[in-house]
């Protein structure tokens, strides 16, 4: 069974190639000749798209990502203490602690 998201994608994202519908070509910003030193694309040049839709979204794409991306040099062996020993119990904070003394005056 595929989930809500699977379906919307299966629907919308392939019938269309992954762009919206409609005609969004206005070329009258590219580069002409001697204008720039940063050339500027057409609209209608092809852009290469580095996702593949049938296994952007599964659940062994986001494994692998989560593999690579957690630094197994970063982790602590032995938890999540070092090895530090418990000092004590915890203890509530009172209602009054940190809170200057009311001696009747005003602060301003």
């Amino acid at each position: 069974m595929s989930s809500a998201d699977d379906q919307y994608e299966v629907r919308n994202d392939a019938a269309t190639g992954g762009a919206p519908a409609g005609d969004a070509t206005d070329n009258s910003y590219t580069s002409r000749t001697g204008q720039s030193q940063i050339p500027v694309q057409k609209d209608q040049a092809p852009v290469e798209d580095p996702i593949d839709p049938a296994t952007a979204d599964s659940d062994e794409t986001l494994a692998r990502d989560d593999a690579e991306a957690i630094d197994q040099s970063n982790i602590l062996n032995g938890g999540r203490t070092r090895g530090a020993k418990p000092t004590g119990t915890y203890r509530e904070p009172g209602d009054e602690e940190g809170l200057p003394a009311n001696d009747g005056t005003s602060s301003t």
